[in-house]
């Protein structure tokens, strides 16, 4: 009796997506968690979500501000508060999205599927909007040339959630069908 071997190539598209999920997991993970959520991290600068540091030519050092100071400067508390609910929103509702993607691609449940793109479209939705309210209460401070590596990879996990999200769509549309019509257990190899 022969017995019907599903098409790899869905297959292949599915861990791909897994992939870019855990690349946009440990991105999220590195820039505000290993790197404390710092977009700057220069000797005489360091801006992040938690961490304002200018440098100060009285005392020959960096000087980290609260907020009373902070609001002297023209930084809203409201803005840097709403910046960081956001981005670090962003992170939460990323590692929410893998089971239902697991749970999705083994029940073949669109359901869950649109679940997961729910998670995702969230996430980046989130992650934009934080990153966009930062840098506009800190412009001043900020050019292009001195942000580092938390930025970029902020930045990368959003070019990476926007290609997932493109793949999440056309994904769904091509393996329900198949996967309808076929019998065949779970990550099957």
């Amino acid at each position: 009796m022969i017995i019907p071997m599903p098409k790899r190539g869905d297959q292949l598209l599915f861990v791909g997506i897994l992939t870019l999920t855990a690349m946009v997991i440990s991105l999220l993970f590195y820039s505000l968690l290993w790197k404390a959520g710092n977009l700057i991290d220069l000797p005489h600068l360091r801006l992040g979500f938690y961490n304002f540091c200018l440098w100060s030519e009285d005392t020959g050092s960096l000087h980290c501000y609260q907020f009373p100071e902070l609001e002297e400067l023209g930084v809203s508390q409201i803005g840097l508060a709403l910046a960081r609910l956001c981005v670090y929103g962003a992170l939460v509702f990323a590692l929410f999205a893998p089971m239902p993607l697991l749970l999705a691609w083994c029940n073949s449940n669109e359901g869950e599927w649109q679940l997961a793109v729910g998670f995702l479209s969230m996430a980046s939705m989130l992650l934009a909007s934080g990153l966009g309210v930062f840098l506009t209460h800190a412009w001043k401070w900020v050019s292009l040339s001195l942000l580092g590596s938390g930025f970029l990879a902020l930045s990368t996990a959003q070019v990476l959630l926007l290609l997932l999200l493109m793949a999440m769509a056309v994904f769904p549309q091509k393996v329900w069908k198949d996967k309808k019509a076929e019998s065949w257990p779970c990550l099957m190899v």
